[in-house]
């Protein structure tokens, strides 16, 4: 948080800010506050930080300090803010892990106004603890409050950190000067006057003026571009002018876009309506444009010079004719700042010397009608994909359009106009006739080439004029409230097209079975327990591997990678980089001593590279900045290789990994002759990037005897990073000690490649002698490392008229990438598990993993089922819209139920299945709520709502014993104090909570004694990957294990004195010299699959779960909103339910972003583009349902696990589907409207620009069409 004294209000601003994109220079006189700053264990723990915590509102916590300082800018400028402003607060803040419910119900504690959630239908609030939420059923003791905000400590403003008395002084009695900061190759200069900065500009034309840098900042952090000197004007009054004019609002160039929202939101409170709505327009903009960080920073100035393709505001400024206030050392001009100004015409623009001193932004007319308009990949804090201000001037008190203006961003390199069908159109009529050719003109002025970067080129043209239609009936509308008796309103089929979404701030409601009302308050199975670092996340003091301290000589590594996808290598020079001051070496393969990699996959490549984004080589250096000016000198020459790159690539060139996997039942050729129907199809599903917060980071540490190595990875799997490690260096395993305390975030991500990093570094450390730190920055991290298995099924499915599905052949394709990597384990489980919930009688499943020289994709959440249920689902879709059946009928009839073999011969029992799908219908109320949606769809014919409901049977764990095996070491000091390690590691799914209450409990000890440390090879050797979502119960049955062979060594000593505490037993066992260490084991549960026969038993237990959701789209944009989602989930007897609600939660989020937004692009060369947070979208606060239900269906045990439990890590995943679903819905009643009888099918991601071309209408007619083969497209679909 940045915050600064204006002497001349005497107020104190606060305001949170990305520190990535604040140059320090521009600090001066600020005072800044970090997560340390708030509040921490030391000194006294904040109440956001407190709240955030108890409230469950972190897991892997690397998000954390982010969001705290989010809430705290906001408090300390609003101590009692509204909703609106906390989610305002959160827009530019990410989590992968939670999902965002808790964190939202966190903040809503710090709200001024009332935040009952009037669950809808019921009239009831979720912190009544009389009413159904606090014991939907009081002879289950269930519950609904997993947390108290009563126990919290309140809020006291008075006990903030005070601004800086200093700094205040300075701002009051210092004269201002210039301010001059001279670096190595950059001079920053800070002008005190509007004069000094005139002669600056004079003196240095080219030098870029920066108040927020966050689009200067940018070119020079992403493209490398450098200035010699920079101009920071922030301090000159002149430039933060705000004044009220006859002609308009007169706005300082070097406001920031956030005061101007505050300031635009005020004056349209104060100025007739028929004033404002340029105004209206641009705050409509501003609602969604970036997050608060950067709206805090970019300026308005900034935000019109830099002149962006897709910056929102400035179509909007300029069709409402703003003028811009301009000075120079030869005197001051004004120019508008219209379509010529925004496409760099040479006359129309700023001359070198000049600056933007101030913005005219006018008051609009009676006659005036402006609208604004943007569609971007997620509704807020993304770019847009095309933006739109458009402006209509009518004769008085007539219909005759006087003057016209339509500009639209997202369309080419800039901001483009439809300035010659606007002069066209002018003394027309706005009727429909109007509208008609102003389709056709727009369409014929502005073109977009079908090789266009960013692609969605049919959908970009479609929005063209899907927003025009959207403006022709705004103002429409507008003049019938103008003119009510002179024109007619729109029709009710027409009036569904007005306005955008209007968002609710998201409620939740969990249900979960309490514990038995006699099990003593001490044991913490069971119960809601807060997540054991979360405090620690919520005041930064939680250290991951990029926190531990530098060590002594340490030094830096940055990798050179492949920039060919296929490829030979013919030479590396690394002349030029020795050359580089800072640089130590550089590492290659033949610094290895022992092996490169595995077998299958090098750590360095050496003769070929087989992807973009392969390691070759490595450089050390000093610092990170000098490593990173060393790989950029590296140079490589190659030799081109065909490369494949797509599913259907590798099926025409036979490039696979591995044999076809099959399963078999019944006869397929048989049940195909005796169905009333047969259905052919396919679908596509894209892959999904982990983004896990943490980046791959590892320290190597040399020691000075043995050839030991301590080395600090961010893993799930620390044994093979030691193997890997040992491997490299040719030493024995025991010599290389790998640890990791917790990771901020893996999703399966960090299953296999880290201990590919580990060896770059370890290889380094061991030439050098000298410690070496690598980490990963976000787009290093997405380029090297590869995600979830693109996915290509097809299926020919027979079934009955009454919707029984008898018989399905179904073919499964994953791109697995260069190498195996887990792809041979992923289609082995997609085959699995393509049956779902549903009993086929006949069903033949078969796999391929396809060889590709794309990154290696590798283990992710669910790990192949989200793909194959997906695509199982969508053909028992296809059979209901072929039956003409609803399709909850099709999945209820074909459902498992009871006893049952599954595909493989695996006995289970779907009772609990029915029963989740019973629950869900009833909690959901699902029928009522689709005869709803129905009578909605009939009076909206541009916005239709979908509601879909999904069953699931999801199995955990691995498909052979051993990788269920588990070890842990307990030790007891002679204080009572309590030491557990163990195999598995912490990466936000809440393992180590859940092993210190199995500990406490099997002790009989207070939660208090019992200590985690961090996860090593030391400690517990040859530990198996975390993972499976079995990682918290076989690791918890190996600690209980050490705990019942310690409890039964003290047993005698306990029994022969019951009335001692347990402090002193221990001191009486330690004279007695009982041992007071154990070492515990599981050898895990018995699975096994043989591929030969397609028979086995390969899943310990199944998951079962139902999830329904609903959902509304606007059919002339793709925009969808997802209004509720209700899941019941069979968690049997939850250790806790803080962690697995959690769990179920953050999961669930992640599969609506795999499902709906989530877009991963490739260049057909190969080349990742989206490689970073502004051009891949994960789901944020925006997203999220804005009511999400989630029940643990009570009285069930499954007796298999600890404690009757179940592992909740991955399985609500796959659930987001049922959003996928209800989108489907939608589309499908769009499509039945329109007379568009045929079937569809809808790929994943189910993005925008999928969602409206689906909705097929006269604009996706009328737009031109490409012929395939005659262009060459930005991105190809690798799946």
């Amino acid at each position: 948080m940045i915050s600064t004294y204006e002497p001349s209000s005497k107020k104190i601003k606060h305001y949170p800010a990305n520190s990535c994109l604040l140059p320090i220079c521009s600090l001066h006189g600020s005072a800044v506050t970090t997560v340390e700053g708030v509040g921490s264990t030391k000194t006294r723990v904040h109440p956001i930080q407190e709240r955030l915590a108890k409230c469950h509102g972190s897991q892997c916590g690397f998000c954390t300090p982010g969001m705290v300082m989010s809430m705290y800018a906001l408090l300390r400028n609003h101590p009692e803010p509204s909703m609106e402003q906390i989610i305002a607060a959160l827009d530019g803040n990410l989590c992968r892990c939670t999902g965002y419910r808790p964190i939202i119900d966190t903040y809503k504690s710090f709200a001024g106004e009332g935040t009952c959630c009037q669950l809808r239908g019921t009239g009831q609030c979720c912190l009544d603890k009389e009413d159904m939420c606090k014991s939907t059923d009081k002879g289950n003791q269930t519950h609904s409050d997993l947390c108290n905000p009563e126990k919290f400590q309140p809020v006291d403003p008075t006990q903030e950190f005070i601004f800086p008395p200093e700094l205040m002084r300075m701002a009051q009695e210092e004269p201002k000067r210039t301010l001059v900061f001279h670096g190595k190759r950059t001079t920053w200069i800070s002008p005190a006057n509007l004069q000094e900065l005139l002669e600056l500009k004079a003196m240095y034309p080219k030098a870029p003026l920066i108040v927020g840098n966050t689009s200067v900042g940018l070119e020079m952090k992403l493209n490398g571009v450098h200035y010699p000197v920079i101009i920071h004007p922030t301090r000159i009054p002149d430039l933060h002018v705000v004044s009220n004019t006859n002609h308009g609002l007169v706005i300082g160039a070097a406001c920031c876009l956030a005061q101007l929202r505050d300031i635009l939101m005020k004056v349209v409170l104060e100025l007739p309506e028929e004033k404002t709505k340029i105004f209206h327009a641009l705050l409509q903009q501003l609602k969604t444009l970036a997050g608060e960080q950067i709206r805090s920073l970019a300026s308005l100035g900034g935000h019109i010079v830099s002149r962006g393709s897709t910056w929102d505001l400035n179509p909007v400024l300029a069709v409402g004719n703003s003028i811009l206030n301009l000075a120079s050392k030869d005197g001051t001009r004004k120019i508008p700042l219209n379509d010529q100004f925004l496409a760099r015409y040479e006359n129309a623009g700023l001359k070198p010397k000049e600056v933007i001193v101030s913005v005219l932004i006018p008051y609009s007319k009676k006659d005036d009608f402006v609208s604004a308009f943007r569609q971007a990949e997620r509704r807020k804090n993304a770019l847009s994909i095309v933006n739109s201000g458009m402006r209509v001037l009518f004769k008085p008190n007539t219909d005759i359009i006087m003057d016209l203006n339509i500009l639209y961003g997202g369309i080419g390199s800039g901001t483009v106009s439809a300035r010659k069908s606007c002069q066209r159109l002018i003394g027309r009529q706005w009727n429909e006739q109007m509208l008609d050719e102003a389709c056709k003109l727009v369409l014929e002025e502005i073109s977009l080439s079908p090789s266009a970067p960013g692609g969605k080129v049919k959908y970009r043209r479609t929005l063209l004029v899907s927003f025009l239609f959207k403006f022709y009936l705004e103002v429409l509308h507008g003049l019938n409230k103008m003119y009510p008796a002179k024109y007619p309103d729109l029709s009710k089929k027409n009036m569904s097209a007005l306005g955008t979404f209007h968002f609710e701030a998201p409620q939740g409601m969990q249900t979960y079975q309490d514990v038995d009302p006699a099990q003593p308050p001490q044991d913490p199975i069971g119960r809601p327990i807060m997540h054991q670092s979360g405090v620690k996340h919520a005041t930064g003091e939680a250290v991951y591997c990029s926190d531990i301290r530098a060590m002594d000589e340490e030094l830096f590594l940055a990798v050179v990678t492949s920039s060919k996808a296929h490829a030979k290598i013919v030479t590396i020079d690394i002349s030029e980089a020795l050359k580089v001051p800072g640089v130590v070496d550089v590492v290659t393969s033949k610094d290895i001593p022992g092996k490169n990699g595995t077998a299958r996959e090098q750590a360095y490549a050496e003769n070929e590279v087989i992807c973009v984004g392969q390691i070759i080589c490595a450089v050390v250096a000093e610092s990170a900045v000098q490593a990173k000016q060393g790989i950029e000198k590296v140079k490589i020459e190659y030799e081109d290789l065909e490369p494949i790159l797509t599913i259907q690539d590798a099926i025409k060139h036979n490039s696979y990994i591995g044999k076809e996997k099959k399963i078999e039942q019944g006869n397929i050729e048989e049940g195909f002759k005796s169905v009333d129907e047969i259905i052919e199809g396919e679908i596509h599903i894209g892959g999904q990037e982990h983004f896990y917060l943490e980046t791959n980071s590892v320290l190597a540490v040399p020691r000075r005897e043995d050839n030991e190595m301590d080395v600090y990875v961010s893993t799930q799997d620390a044994a093979r990073v030691q193997e890997l490690v040992a491997s490299a260096l040719a030493v024995q395993s025991s010599k290389i000690m790998c640890h990791t305390k917790r990771v901020g975030g893996a999703f399966g991500g960090k299953v296999t490649k880290p201990a590919f990093f580990a060896v770059v570094a370890a290889v380094a450390a061991n030439k050098t002698g000298k410690p070496i730190r690598l980490m990963l920055k976000r787009d290093e991290d997405m380029l090297i490392t590869g995600g979830r298995h693109p996915f290509f099924g097809k299926y020919k499915v027979g079934f009955m008229n009454d919707g029984r599905i008898t018989v399905a052949d179904i073919e499964c394709y994953i791109n697995a990438g260069c190498t195996r990597d887990e792809s041979e384990l992923v289609i082995e489980y997609a085959v699995l598990k393509t049956d779902n919930a549903y009993k086929i009688p006949n069903l033949r499943v078969r796999g391929r993993a396809c060889k590709t020289n794309l990154p290696s994709n590798t283990a992710f959440r669910g790990f192949g089922f989200p793909q194959a249920g997906l695509f199982t689902e969508s053909w028992i879709t296809a059979v209901a819209a072929k039956t003409n059946l609803p399709p909850e009928e099709i999945r209820e009839i074909n459902m498992y139920k009871g006893v049952n073999l599954t595909p493989f011969k695996e006995e289970f029992d779907a009772t609990n299945l029915v029963k989740c799908w019973k629950e869900c219908l009833e909690k959901s109320e699902y029928y009522s709520r689709k005869t709803a949606v129905e009578e909605f769809n009939k009076h909206n014919y541009w916005r239709k709502k979908g509601i879909a409901i999904i069953p699931m049977k999801f199995s955990v764990g691995f498909t052979t014993t051993r990788y269920h095996q588990a070890a842990a070491l307990v030790h007891i000091y002679t204080d009572g104090s309590v030491l557990v390690t163990h195999g598995g590691i912490e990466l936000g799914q809440g393992i180590h909570t859940k092993i210190l209450q199995i500990a406490s409990r099997e002790l009989k000890v207070p939660l208090s004694y019992v200590h985690f440390c961090e996860t090593s090879t030391i400690t517990v050797p040859n530990a198996i990957v975390t993972a499976g979502s079995i990682g918290s119960e076989v690791n918890g049955k190996a600690v209980q294990d050490a705990c019942r062979i310690l409890r039964k060594r003290l047993e005698p000593i306990i029994n022969k004195n019951p009335e001692k505490k347990w402090e002193d037993w221990i001191t009486e066992a330690h004279i007695q010299s009982v041992s007071l260490s154990a070492t515990g084991y599981f050898r895990g549960y018995v699975a096994n699959m043989n591929w030969d026969t397609g028979e086995g038993q390969p899943f310990p237990y199944f998951v079962f779960g139902v999830a329904c959701s609903e959902v509304e789209i606007d059919c002339l944009t793709g925009e969808h909103k997802n209004i509720r989602t209700d899941i019941v989930m069979d968690a049997c007897f939850s250790i806790n339910p803080a962690v697995d609600i959690g769990q179920i939660e953050g999961a669930f989020i992640q599969g609506v972003g795999l499902y709906t937004m989530e877009e991963i692009k490739f260049s057909p060369e190969g080349k990742q583009y989206t490689l970073g947070p502004d051009m891949y979208k994960i789901p944020a606060v925006c997203d999220i349902p804005e009511q999400l239900r989630v029940y643990l269906l009570p009285n069930s045990r499954n007796p298999i696990a600890i404690y009757s439990s179940k592992g909740m890590g991955e399985a609500g995943l796959f659930l987001g589907c049922s959003v996928f679903f209800a989108i489907w819905d939608a589309v499908a009643a769009v499509r039945k409207e329109r007379g568009l009888t045929g079937t569809f099918t809808l790929n994943s991601p189910l993005t925008v620009d999928q969602i409206r071309m689906a909705c097929a209408d006269n604009f996706t007619e009328m737009i031109p069409k490409d012929k395939p083969g005659t262009y060459k497209p930005w991105a190809i679909d690798i799946a």
